[in-house]
């Protein structure tokens, strides 16, 4: 069995931490370690350690295999989406690369998002079990969490006779209740959440949805077919993934077959889709408050409240999530978090830029942090890791001052090569070929100050790059 994960999703419900360029599945929101290291520490307990093969926005891929890293852990594959077509596509080729790569081996495929979380882990261990006996008998099997609340924020699945697996036919799915129909649906005691956790063969799933989807199969097999390896990613072909339908899993496959059963899954479920469902899962102080980073308060009960750097104080409030970061603050009713997708789509409609990304952006390399920004200058605080280079690149419209706080930089500037030591710098002029390299063992920690009619991060033209950036 070969866990499946899926991390393409850009978890805006959760704004501003989780932005398109750093979504939620990378950040600790829970622990010490992100939502998708736990997803793979889970997915390796339930497979007996067999490396699981994940499925990736092709701009994350540095994320995820950093993340694989720090936990020590390889992957069966980690493909790359041209770009996002829904989780059948993503399912698909995740099914098509575990029987393409296994040889004559017809794996189970645990697909799972990287995102949730579950506290119950044998409880988890014991719904996997059933799956498995199901999927054995050429079952597509869903994953239904018990529900515990009248919750309108799922859609639903009603069970209906019990199998020899101890799993249950599914009657049928439904879409996200009302309060009244959601109370109903826990008062009658056969609706699950729909949890968007499922498990088949992998020959199975490819087979069932060519039954209804056929060319999406096709596109995705050629897609596959014509992938690209890049260092240790599979680039799926983009022409060919774009002609995919985009399309969930669900309304492509799993309501048309007759053939899908349902495992109960009571093992304290959280799709972490709120800032509410957040407070839900994490330990809180005797007055129900979380306090993250620098956080003061006094009098205040039931609040989530974050700081990401400054110290964020709170006087006699109830019931609130505040959350601050380097560049926005946001301060909600814990009742209204699901209208942070107003906010969003605000920010969305006036062109910000703080929807995409962080003031810190991380980049394979390393990361940058925008510390101050004019109308012609621009100061940000470079870090670049132990080995690592940027691109071989030039600007049309910026000129850049380099200047080293920690370590020692290798420089290409034009045809010159030099070293650039601590509390040193040097200038590169407006439409000069140019690198930064780290080749010590300690990071490099430069301040950059570029000057220019214009400063975006599209001025770049890049000559030669380490990562598969054009």
């Amino acid at each position: 069995m070969i866990a499946v994960i899926l991390s393409g999703g850009s978890g805006t419900r959760l704004w501003p931490l989780s932005r398109k360029a750093y979504p939620k599945q990378f950040i600790n929101l829970v622990d010490d370690n992100s939502l998708l290291q736990n997803t793979v520490i889970r997915a390796l307990e339930v497979t007996d350690n067999t490396p699981p093969l994940l499925v990736c926005n092709h701009e994350h891929r540095f994320f995820v295999a950093e993340q694989l890293r720090q936990l020590g852990v390889g992957a069966s594959g980690i493909l790359l989406e041209p770009e996002a077509k829904n989780t059948a596509p993503a399912i698909a080729a995740a099914a098509v690369h575990a029987l393409q790569a296994g040889g004559e081996q017809d794996p189970l495929l645990l697909v799972m998002p990287a995102d949730h979380v579950i506290e119950n882990l044998d409880a988890f261990k014991a719904a996997v079990d059933i799956a498995r006996r199901a999927a054995d008998d050429g079952k597509l099997v869903t994953f239904g969490v018990v529900p515990s609340a009248p919750e309108t924020g799922y859609g639903y699945i009603l069970r209906g006779e019990e199998s020899r697996a101890r799993s249950y036919k599914v009657q049928k799915f439904v879409e996200k209740p009302d309060l009244e129909t959601a109370r109903e649906y826990l008062q009658q005691g056969d609706y699950y959440w729909n949890s968007g956790m499922f498990m088949f063969r992998a020959s199975t799933l490819l087979e069932k949805l060519a039954q209804f989807e056929p060319e999406m199969v096709a596109a995705v097999r050629r897609a596959y077919d014509q992938a690209q390896n890049d260092l240790d990613f599979i680039r799926l072909q983009q022409q060919a993934f774009a002609e995919c339908r985009a399309e969930s899993i669900d309304y492509a496959l799993m309501e048309k077959s007759d053939d899908v059963e349902v495992v109960a899954l009571d093992a304290k479920w959280n799709d972490i889709g709120s800032w509410s469902a957040i407070w839900d899962v994490a330990e809180k102080d005797e007055h129900g408050n979380r306090h993250i980073g620098d956080v003061i308060s006094h009098g205040s009960s039931n609040c989530y409240l974050y700081s990401s750097g400054k110290l964020l104080t709170a006087v006699g409030v109830d019931n609130i999530v505040a959350i601050e970061t380097d560049d926005a603050v946001m301060v909600a009713n814990k009742d209204r978090v699901q209208d942070v997708k107003a906010i969003v789509n605000q920010l969305k409609f006036s062109g910000r830029g703080e929807i995409d990304y962080h003031r810190k952006v991380y980049r394979p390399w390393g990361y940058y942090d925008s510390v101050d920004m004019g109308e012609r200058f621009q100061v940000k605080r470079i870090v670049v890791n132990p080995g690592e280079q940027l691109s071989l690149q030039m600007h049309h419209h910026r000129a850049e001052h380099w200047i080293v706080v920690t370590g020692t930089a290798k420089v290409v500037r034009g045809e010159d090569e030099f070293l650039v030591s601590e509390n040193e710098s040097t200038y590169i002029p407006l439409g000069v070929k140019h690198r930064l390299e780290n080749p010590g063992a300690i990071p490099l920690e430069i301040i950059e100050i570029q000057s220019g009619s214009y400063l975006g991060e599209d001025d770049i033209v890049r000559f030669s790059d380490n990562y598969g950036r054009g």
